[in-house]
Formats: C-alpha cells, structure tokens, sequence
C-alpha cells in the first residue's frame, strides 16, 4: 500500500506506499491550550507519545451508517493478533506475558525495575512486537532478567527459556527487517514471513518459477502467505480461513459478514462480499476483484482499508502486513482539495518523466479527506497519515485508485505540536518564520501530490516485470522517493496557485526547506549512534536530499553552513533545487519503468544509507533541547453501540479512552483470537 505518515512537520504518505510517503509521523509537543478542553496526549514514554483523535461529525451519520463503520471497526480489531505474529512468532506469548504481569503481579509496583519494566512492555504494545515499529531494532530490556522471571513467577506468567534468552541476547533476531546489501535478507530479518532454514535465493527462486514478468493482469504473487521448507521443499501457508490464521480470520468475516448487511449501497456490499471471499479462499484473483470493486465505489460514505496491504515489513517487498482503517468523507475539506485529483492528467503531461513513461490517460483516480474511525494491524497505534491503494499497477492503470488524507490523525499532530524542531534546525529566523506560516498547508499539499499524483504517475515499459521482482529489495525506497519527487517538483509549480491551492510558493518553498531539513538532518535522531539508514522511508528521504544537495554543490543551490559548532543546510536558488528534483524524479522513474535493479541498488546505497558519524552525533546533541518525542501514535477511539431490549442496535456512542496501557489490556482481553504458535 501506498502510505503517508506524518514526520517531522511534513505530512507522509501512503499507498503501496507504506509508512511515509512524505514524511512520517511528526514531531509532537503537548499543548493543552489548543482547541477547546480535548486532551490531546495520552502518554510518553522512550522514544514515543501517545495521542489521542476525534471523530467530528460522528452524530450527523445515519443509525446506518455508524452500523457499517461498528462493525468493520470490530473486523479490523478481530485480526489484531496476525500482525502481532506477522511481526515475530513469539510476539504473542510476549505479549501475553506481559499483560498477564500487569494484571496480576501482586508485588511492589514502584521503583526503577518495576517503571523499567512498564517502558519496556509500552514499548512492546506501541510496536506491535518486541522490535520497533520504524527502526526494526530489538528493544533492550533496562531490568534484569531475575527481575523477570520473578515477576512472572510471582504473577503466573511464563515464557520458554528460548524466548526469554532472546529477549536479553542483542544478537539473536537483532533486527525484524534487515535490507543490509550484503546480508541474506530472509536470515537477516526476524518478521515472521520466512520459516526457518530458508534462504532468500530460495524463497527468490520459489517465485521466480511462479511470476510471468509478462503477464499484463500479474498476480500479487505472495501478498497473503507465509513461506516455509518442508521436507525439502520449499511451499507457501495461505492466510485463509482453514489456512494459517484461521481463528483469526474466521472472526473477521464473521464482522464483515454484519457490514456486508448494512452496505451503503450495493457496489460496496459487492466489494465487501469479495473481501469475504478472498479470506475464505485466499485465492488472489478474487484479491484483485475486490480491489476492483472496492475503487470503483466512490459515492459510501464510510469506507475501509483492510487486508494484508503493506508490503513494507518484508525485506523482499512480497508480504502483506495485516491492516484496517474504516473512515468517515469530510466533504467540505475533500471539496478544498479535489482539484489535484481533477487536473492529475496536466500534472502527468506535465512532468519532467520521459515520454516512453507517462501514462496517456490517467484514469479514475478518487481523492478525499476523511476522518479515521478506527484502525488496527500495520495502522495502529503508529498509523499513516496519508494513503493510496490498491497497489497492483495494471488495476491503477485501468480501473483507478483512492488516495485518502486522514484529516482528524493530522488535526490531532496539528493541535499536539510544538516548535522547538525548527529552532533547533532551522538555518535562520527566515526559515523559520515560513515553516510557521506555511509547513502545515505544505504538508497537506505534499500529501496529496505524493498519494493523488506521485503513486498513480508513470508506467512500466512493456515486457518489464513488477518492482517486487525487478528492483527487489530497493521497490519500496525507490517508490516511496519516486512519489515524494513528484510532490516536490509539482510544489514549485505555480500552477498550484493559479488552481487556487496555495496561497504563494512561499508554501512550497516552506516545503523544501522542510525536506532538506529532514532529510539532511532531523531524521538522524531517530538513529542510534553508528546505525544505518535501514527504513524505506528514512533511506528515501535521505537519498533524495542528499543527491539534490551533491548535484547543485557547483552552483551553490543548497549550502552548507558551519556556525557554533552546529550545521545548517540552507537553500540558495528554490528554482534549480526544483530542476534538480525533476531531473531525478526522471532517473527514477527510468530506473523503475526498466527494471534497472543496479542504477536502483547505487542510488540508495550511495546517497541513502550511509551516516556521517561526526554529524549524527551532533544532532543527537542539539536534540536534547527538543521537547517532542521523535515518533507519535493513537489510542483508538472506542465504538459502543446502544441496544434495545431485543438487543437491537439503536445507536452508537463514542468513547475516547484515556490510557494507553489499559486499552493495551482491553484490546488481548477482547480480540485475541490467536494460538501462541501458527
């Protein structure tokens, strides 16, 4: 899937895009004055905040309506547990763990082993999995592992010896996602995609034998299966109903079943239907039929994303992680900005693209603003801000796609941060001052340029076969970085003013300065000292930074400035940094549209992944004095309907918890559906 998140005071993206297409979750600081009374933070804790959201208009849906978005919110929560073993096979007896220590320990709840201990297993449920949700390390537990064990005695938990020396050895499944270029990517990642004893050359030529890089309809080969050696031989376990995850997926069409009952409108009860038949086969055409008939409603007014999408947890780009997001249309705000969606052929015909990789008629893209009703899977507590599906190129060729903007999770960012980044890493008090006044329309609009433009632009050359199998383990940076090129170069044009989109190019001049910004510097905190740049997101944002500022050196287009002891990177001539920006958007689409897995390959290695130690431990300094944490997430809002004495849905109400902890605990109370093992 295509994703956004928001980062940095830049709003990412999403579509096959997972995680940022522009930038990722943003920095936060609490700020209780904004908007009314609603408490904004919940929680803090390592590296993260914990937000909460609102669904406005809420009560102006019919009975119906909330209904529909009821129970698709129950689906989604029903299949929490696959993402959990998606990510590690011991991530559920982990968490139940956990959550049994926190529920019954009867011992001291005070001191620093017990808070460490409450970190680490925040830690844990934030992540889904005891590897971080964005950096893929392995969390380190800061209490020793007597303490563990004897608060597990104490509370009647346990783990195998075997899970408990991994959560204490740094070495064993150091890394969930590991896309080193020289390491074994399927014995070098922990996700739980790959059986043990596999080889990516064998998981590689297992699909190789499958995929026809001439089929023009191909299948999404991989999407919702774990591959494993048996005997020998090497086969794949479908995710299916009678399949692995089966008690799983047997309580989501259970929930789907309901929606199906109350569509808004028969092509998406058709959509629904076909959904529920994909997860009671798992058979892959009926995978590209829903998607079909899922694009093409575009009048409900409460909508989804919900499958195995994201393909961004498997170092080789086949592997959906389980996601859902049911969302309410915010018309007035989808009016402000539909006009991107209306002019996407000029963009197209327009664009710095060779000729050979434009599409000639873009078609039946839909875009709108919505309001998040619920998420779960891949999409929670970390969730995109911006997304665009389905990602089978042919399916956008010929039958469109939906890119969304989720306005309430933005709103939320907006009404929770704070400043102190840009006086931190700002150049000058000029930079500042036009991040203050334009970073948050240039966020939206880079969202929407990234999701509506960037994801569904240009096209293979014929007989190429898709990313996954031509670019590899590079498809995802190179895609998510192709995106932000074109919201980057479009963001300049002064088209976007005279479509009444923005105000000045003060607003995209705003953005630049933010992405170099980012991607030069800020994101670095997020690394540990002498990590490299592993996560797609991170990698694309810094090779397209830093390739812009070594190609514009010659003529001072971005400098570099020395001053106190700290480096700044300020912007010269915005005019040729978009040029340069073209003129790379058009290299990557080349590398793309050809299947050019080494241009691809020297590109992200040699701009995105290397770190300069000198510089990163210079902005690990400057970055104590920043309040906001360097990533953020959601409690959920909780759903309740209201029944009669038949038990009758008669409304529905919405709570919005509190405390992150205890929906951690509601939520393996309510929706485990899962054996330890699968």
């Amino acid at each position: 899937m295509l994703r956004s998140n928001l980062a940095l005071f830049a709003l990412p993206l999403l579509i096959a895009c997972g995680g940022n297409g522009g930038t990722d979750s943003p920095e936060v600081t609490a700020d209780t004055t904004a908007t009314e009374a609603f408490q904004w933070e919940a929680d803090r804790f390592a590296d993260v905040q914990v937000l909460r959201y609102r669904i406005p208009g809420w009560d102006q849906l019919s009975l119906q309506q909330k209904e529909l978005a009821y129970y698709l919110t129950q689906a989604g929560l029903a299949g929490r547990d696959i993402m959990w073993d998606q990510n590690h096979r011991h991530n559920l007896k982990v968490r139940r763990m956990l959550e049994k220590v926190i529920k019954d320990y009867p011992g001291e709840r005070s001191g620093a082993d017990w808070e460490h201990f409450m970190t680490y297993a925040k830690e844990v449920f934030f992540a889904n999995g005891i590897h971080h949700h964005y950096g893929n390390q392995k969390f380190t537990p800061e209490f020793p592992r007597a303490y563990l064990e004897d608060v597990m005695a104490a509370s009647g938990a346990s783990l195998p010896a075997e899970v408990v020396d991994l959560l204490f050895d740094p070495e064993l499944d150091a890394k969930k996602v590991s896309l080193a270029a020289d390491a074994d990517l399927v014995q070098a990642s922990a996700v739980n995609f790959y059986g043990p004893g596999l080889t990516q050359a064998e998981v590689e030529a297992y699909y190789s034998a499958i995929e026809r890089p001439d089929d023009p309809k191909p299948l999404s080969y991989g999407i919702n299966s774990q591959v494993v050696k048996q005997d020998g031989q090497v086969l794949e376990k479908v995710w299916k109903v009678g399949g692995m995850y089966d008690a799983a997926l047997r309580e989501v069409v259970k929930w789907l079943e309901k929606a199906q009952g109350v569509a808004e409108n028969p092509q998406q009860a058709k959509a629904i239907g076909l959904l529920i038949a994909y997860y009671n086969t798992g058979d892959l055409k009926t995978w590209d039929d829903f998607n079909v008939a899922w694009v093409e409603d575009t009048t409900s007014t409460v909508d989804f994303i919900h499958g195995f999408v994201e393909v961004y947890n498997d170092p080789l780009g086949k592997k959906g992680s389980y996601e859902s997001i049911v969302e309410v249309t915010d018309p007035e705000a989808t009016r402000n900005m539909q006009v991107i969606q209306k002019n996407a052929q000029w963009f197209e015909d327009h664009s710095p693209l060779m000729d050979a990789h434009k599409k000639e008629n873009v078609v039946g893209i839909t875009y709108r603003f919505i309001n998040t009703v619920g998420e779960s899977g891949d999409a929670s507590p970390s969730t995109p801000i911006g997304v665009n599906l389905p990602n089978a190129n042919w399916i956008r060729a010929e039958h469109g796609s939906k890119s969304v903007s989720l306005g309430n999770i933005v709103d939320a960012y907006d009404n929770s941060r704070g400043s102190s980044t840009l006086e931190v890493f700002c150049h000058d008090e000029e930079e500042i001052a036009r991040a203050k006044e334009h970073s948050t329309l240039a966020g939206k609009l880079h969202t929407a340029l990234h999701e509506v433009v960037g994801h569904a632009s240009g096209r293979l050359e014929p007989g190429i076969g898709q990313p996954d199998q031509t670019l590899k383990n590079y498809a995802s940076t190179l895609e998510e970085g192709r995106a932000d090129l074109v919201a980057l170069y479009f963001i300049l044009d002064p088209k976007l003013v005279e479509l009444g989109v923005m105000p000045s190019l003060e607003t995209g001049k705003a953005e630049y300065d933010g992405y170099i910004r980012n991607g030069m510097l800020v994101q670095l905190r997020r690394l540990k000292l002498g990590d490299e740049i592993e996560e797609a997101h991170m990698r694309n944002r810094a090779w397209v930074s830093r390739w812009v500022y070594e190609q514009g050196m010659a003529d001072s287009v971005i400098v570099k400035v020395e001053r106190d002891g700290n480096t700044y990177y300020d912007i010269r001539d915005y005019d040729k940094l978009r040029v340069l920006f073209g003129d790379l958007l058009r290299e990557v689409q080349r590398i793309k549209s050809q299947g050019d897995f080494e241009a691809g390959k020297a590109l992200v290695e040699g701009y995105g992944v290397k770190v300069d130690p000198e510089l990163h431990a210079q902005v690990l300094k400057r970055a104590e004095s920043i309040t906001s944490a360097p990533y953020a997430g959601f409690i959920q809002p909780d759903l309740v309907p209201v029944t009669d004495a038949n038990g009758t849905i008669t409304d529905v109400k919405v709570e919005y918890p509190a405390d992150f902890v205890e929906q951690m605990l509601s939520y393996g109370e309510r929706y485990s559906t899962l054996p330890d093992d699968n």
